[in-house]
């Protein structure tokens, strides 16, 4: 399924309230990904709070950017509680 982010807020922890085209909201958790090539640069509070919608996806100031369908599939709805 192909949904355009709409919205897109940084929040504590790494992780990002993303808001979809359908009004979805889900959470995407960008920790596992602070390890890999130039998403290291994202563990700069300052670099990963500049985080905003781009066309349909979303893009931080170094222009680094993540597809909106790995954004739906790998985040999980804010209303379920989630066991981590």
């Amino acid at each position: 399924m192909y949904l355009a982010i709409k919205d897109v807020k940084p929040l504590e922890d790494y992780t990002l309230l993303l808001k979809f085209e359908n009004n979805e909201e889900r959470i995407f958790d960008v920790k596992p990904y602070l390890e890999i090539g130039k998403f290291k640069e994202l563990k700069d509070k300052n670099l990963f709070e500049s985080v905003r919608v781009s066309f349909d996806s979303i893009e931080w100031a170094n222009q680094l950017d993540l597809d909106p369908e790995l954004l739906y599939e790998k985040s999980y709805n804010k209303s379920v509680k989630r066991n981590i």
